[in-house]
This record gives C-alpha cells, sequence and structure tokens, in this order.
C-alpha cells in the first residue's frame, strides 16, 4: 500500500464512520482539537495527519486504527 492509498483509505473510513454517528465535521474537529478546515482537509485527502491526531479520531469515534486501514471497497 502506497502513502496515496493510505491516505486515501484513512480519510474515507473517517468520512464513513463520521456520518455513521451522525458527527459533524465541525464537532469532530473540536473534540480532537484541530480546526474544521483542517479535518475538511483531511476528509478530502489534501492532508496527512499526523499519528496522533488519527489516534485522537479513532478515540472519538470509537474506532480502532485496524478499521480505520480497512478496505471498504
Amino acid at each position: 500500500m502506497d502513502e496515496k492509498e493510505i491516505i486515501s483509505r484513512i480519510s474515507e473510513n473517517i468520512r464513513l464512520q463520521r456520518y455513521r454517528k451522525h458527527i459533524t465535521q465541525e464537532n469532530l474537529a473540536e473534540q480532537v482539537n484541530i480546526s474544521t478546515k483542517y479535518m475538511n482537509l483531511i476528509e478530502n485527502k489534501k492532508a496527512n495527519p499526523t499519528i496522533t491526531i488519527i489516534v485522537k479520531i479513532c478515540e472519538v469515534l470509537n474506532l480502532s486504527l485496524e478499521k480505520l486501514l480497512k478496505d471498504n471497497n
């Protein structure tokens, strides 16, 4: 798996789980302590978040790192 594919999977899975849990980008960003703009960049595959940010997102979404990297296609 190359870097682009990793970022794509993470972005898609964050968005999918956020929708399933009825959490807005703004609310997720606030809970993770990042800007809404940065959250938007992450979900739109335009940012490569640090592992710390990824772990915080997983905690808020109650999502394992394994599931975050899962291919949902």
